[in-house]
This record gives structure tokens, C-alpha cells and sequence, in this order.
């Protein structure tokens, strides 16, 4: 559900090139490579196992909130391309729901029919890639050319999404065989235990919990959201990684607060010749439990994104960013976990 940093909190960070590797990384942390592949984890308790980092398409589509209220050709190739340079590099693990630039209406342009699109066509480049895909309420299989969904999420909690008789649902879907995992999303630490126990009576894992998180916005790490997932084995997929939804006149009360932080960020990235994107990304996936899913607009943009993967930082460098991060005046992120 997010999208690069040049537009919120780090947009120091794109403009920031370091070398492209780097033999030694830094006194703890370690260069040993894995592929994406290598990588995979599984969400929760479930049997499903993703990429360790995802790409949110969010924005493939949408005139409602992104792409200037315009969709045309130039943005449709972006997305393809966006689609196209993470399956090259090995992710494919990817993030939509009904209502990202969905009109609910047969044939229209949405995330969903996008990424449905672009799966179909990239099986006859890479037939033997298979792609995970992450889904929320009212998921239409027809929308991604499927027959069943890898992953389905209970959106957000308010309106009529608030009867919790839909984790019911959920449930059914799995032993209809229509979804292979599911989880919620934006759940407080309360409800997140409900909805775990009430699962875990049918004998289903609740898989994760997506929320908004980042390394300077770390309200689930405050709010017991991020423990309980920790405890009960529930995977936190992080939304706005990349501190998107952090409300901009907020930022800039904060800008000289974060130079500190940007220019530690860029140091550490330079001993493992990361990008400082590639660092903050990292901060997520090293602490095991994370999947972060940034949003990709472009190949250029999901080619960074995959740098993320494949090495670690120390568990000192994790410590020491998030001691700096909690030096700073928080920010004000996306307003749905209040509601």
C-alpha cells in the first residue's frame, strides 16, 4: 500500500547513489547473498511461503488517489514494467484488493485486472514462476484470471467489514479450497487476538496482519500490535514502508529531526553498497517476523525494491536506527487504525 520515498518522509534517500557492491559490509553485519527464492518465508502459521518483501500495486489503475487522477498507456507500461522487473528478480509476492482504482464494474481498469493481466502474459515468459498473490474483501477471482486466490485479507475494519462474522468467511474460503491463506488487516492488538481465536476453532492460522509501519513510523511497536504478532506467530506485512501515508505538513516539522538519522542510514548503506531505500527496507525484513510490501510504479523502482533482499543487517544496526528513529517527534500516518 505504499510508494517510494521521494514522495514523503526520505526523499533525500532517492537521490542517493552508492557503489553497486561492496566485498566487506560493515564490522557486524554480513554481504552473503541469497536469492529471493532462497529467502521465502512463510506467513504465520500457514503453509504459504512468499518472497520477503513484496511489491504493493496499489496504485496500477487507480485514479481515485494516485497517478494525477489520470490513467494512459505511458502509466499502464510503467506497471507492466514494474510487474515484469520484479518477477527478473525474483519477487512475486504482490499486494491489491477490490477497491485499488476499481469502479466495481465488469472489464474496468483496476489493480486487480492489471495484475491478473500481467501474470498472464509473464506465464508465457516465465512458465515456471509461480506468483503469490495477496487479495482483500470482496476479491473477485475473475478480476486476476484465477481460479482461486494464494492469500486473502479482511480489509478494513469499519462499516460493514466491522462484523466479525466475516472471519468466518475467511475460513470457509480456506476449506473450499478457494484461498490457500488468510489474514486481516489494520486489527488492533485486541481484535487481532479475537480474530486469531476465533480461526484458530476451525483449525485455520490466522497468517498475518497488514498495517502501516516504518522505521520512523512505529506506532505497531507501541500499541502492542507488533508483539502480539510476535507471540502468536502472525506475520506483520508492512504497508507504507517507506513512511508514505506520514501526513506532509507533520514531515516538515520533522525534516531536521531526520538528518541525523538519512545520514547514518546512507553510512551503513554505503558498507553493504545498499541504497539508503534498500537500507530502510531491510530495517523491516531483518526483524524475521516482516514482510514489507512498498509500492512500485515503475521497473526502476521495483529493481531497487529487490535490492533489499538477499543480505541482512546486524541485529546492533537494526537497534541503533530504530534508538535514532525514536529520537524523533512522530509522525501522523494513515488514520484508519484509529477508526
Amino acid at each position: 500500500m505504499a510508494l517510494h520515498f521521494s514522495s514523503a518522509c526520505f526523499s533525500a534517500f532517492s537521490r542517493s547513489k552508492v557503489p553497486a557492491v561492496r566485498a566487506v559490509a560493515s564490522d557486524q553485519g554480513s554481504v552473503a547473498v541469497k536469492t529471493a527464492e532462497e529467502e521465502k518465508v512463510k506467513l504465520g502459521g500457514s503453509e504459504l511461503k512468499v518472497t520477503s518483501l513484496g511489491i504493493g500495486a496499489w496504485s496500477w489503475g487507480d485514479t481515485s488517489y494516485w497517478n494525477n487522477f489520470d490513467w494512459d498507456d505511458r502509466k499502464l507500461k510503467a506497471a507492466k514494467a514494474a510487474f515484469d522487473t520484479s518477477i527478473d528478480c525474483g519477487i512475486t509476492f504482490f499486494d491489491t484488493a477490490e477497491v485499488y482504482g476499481s469502479r466495481m464494474s465488469l472489464g474496468a481498469i483496476s489493480s486487480e485486472t492489471l495484475l491478473g493481466r500481467f501474470i498472464k502474459e509473464g506465464s508465457k515468459r516465465n512458465p515456471d514462476v509461480e506468483v503469490a498473490i495477496a487479495t482483500k474483501y470482496a476479491a473477485l477471482p475473475w478480476r486476476l484470471v484465477r481460479r482461486s486466490i494464494h492469500f486473502l485479507i479482511k480489509h478494513f475494519r469499519p462499516g460493514i467489514w466491522g462484523n466479525e462474522g466475516y472471519i468466518d468467511g475467511l475460513a470457509d474460503a480456506v476449506e473450499q479450497g478457494l484461498v490457500k491463506a488468510v489474514g486481516v488487516s489494520n486489527y488492533s492488538e485486541k481484535r487481532l487476538r479475537a480474530a486469531y481465536d476465533q480461526l484458530k476453532k476451525r483449525g485455520i492460522p490466522l497468517a498475518s496482519n497488514q498495517v502501516n509501519y516504518s522505521l520512523i513510523y512505529r506506532l505497531p511497536e507501541e500499541n502492542g500490535v507488533k508483539s502480539a504478532c510476535d507471540e502468536l506467530g502472525v506475520t506483520l506485512i508492512a504497508y507504507s514502508p517507506l513512511a508514505q501515508d506520514c501526513e506532509e505538513p507533520n514531515l516538515r516539522v520533522v525534516a531536521s529531526q531526520l538528518q541525523p538519522l538519512i545520514s547514518r542510514i546512507k553510512e551503513i548503506g554505503e558498507g553493504y553498497g545498499k541504497t539508503p531505500t534498500q537500507v530502510v527496507l531491510n530495517w523491516l525484513i531483518a526483524q524475521e517476523n516482516v514482510v514489507p510490501i512498498p509500492g512500485a510504479r515503475n521497473g526502476e523502482q521495483a529493481k531497487e525494491f529487490a535490492g533489499a533482499v538477499g543480505w541482512r543487517l546486524s541485529n546492533d544496526e537494526v537497534e541503533e536506527l530504530r534508538s535514532m528513529a525514536s529520537e524523533i517527534k512522530r509522525v501522523v500516518g494513515f488514520p484508519v487504525e484509529k477508526l
